[in-house]
């Protein structure tokens, strides 16, 4: 951490520090904390809007969650294999995004299956109807590429099911980790196979090995 006070546009690990940012709105009011609905179509909004922000130590090391009124909208590993949204109107509030970061740090410490927050992810309605099949995989259970393309009734879709799951902006949350290959090996995760492999041990999924098939 670079020493910025909450409410003060600075740059979180990997961000360049921003001028003129903009005050998000509800004025300082903590983000809910309570369990979210189904998704929602959000489309994303050009220029990226003002976000609060904060980042935080885990296992996997530094994590940068972001959201507004509507709730959590980003949750970002050290390294993205996408390229990150906008962050140039992310101010640095950690008291609006202290459910999401007391809830991320519960789930790391063994005592949290749920997540009870509310969601915002922008996305397509196809991608919306993966992400939303994401959150229903169990805590400690893994489903196949085509398992969640069968689920969401597009079963010939699994290749634009995989690419909807790469793009899921709020990983762990909705749990694109217990995604695996048809024959159980860890394969396509933004945050690296190592984080996978290490939130899927955390739950007690026992992967088999690294690579395969990711659409078998």
């Amino acid at each position: 951490w670079n020493g910025g006070k909450p409410g003060q546009s600075i740059a979180a690990p990997g961000m360049h520090p921003t001028r003129g940012g903009t005050r998000p709105r509800g004025g300082g009011r903590p983000l809910p904390g309570r369990r979210a609905a189904a998704l929602a179509y959000t489309a994303p909004m050009t220029p990226a809007p003002p976000l609060d922000c904060d980042w935080f130590d885990t296992p996997l090391g530094m994590l940068t969650i972001a959201g507004d009124d509507a709730g959590l909208r980003h949750v970002l590993f050290p390294e993205n294999r996408h390229r990150g949204p906008d962050r140039t109107r992310w101010r640095r509030a950690p008291d609006r995004l202290a459910a999401a970061r007391r809830q991320l740090l519960e789930y790391f410490d063994g005592r949290r299956r749920h997540f009870e927050l509310d969601l915002a992810p922008a996305g397509t309605p196809f991608q919306l109807a993966t992400w939303e099949a994401l959150r229903r995989i169990p805590y400690g259970q893994t489903c196949s590429y085509a398992e969640l393309a069968r689920r969401i009734g597009r079963p010939d879709a699994v290749r634009a099911v995989g690419a909807a799951n790469g793009r899921n902006p709020l990983p762990i949350v909705v749990p694109c980790h217990r995604v695996i290959g048809a024959d159980g090996r860890l394969v396509g995760f933004g945050g690296g196979l190592p984080a996978k492999r290490l939130l899927l041990q955390r739950e007690g999924v026992m992967p088999a090995r690294d690579g395969g098939d990711l659409f078998a």
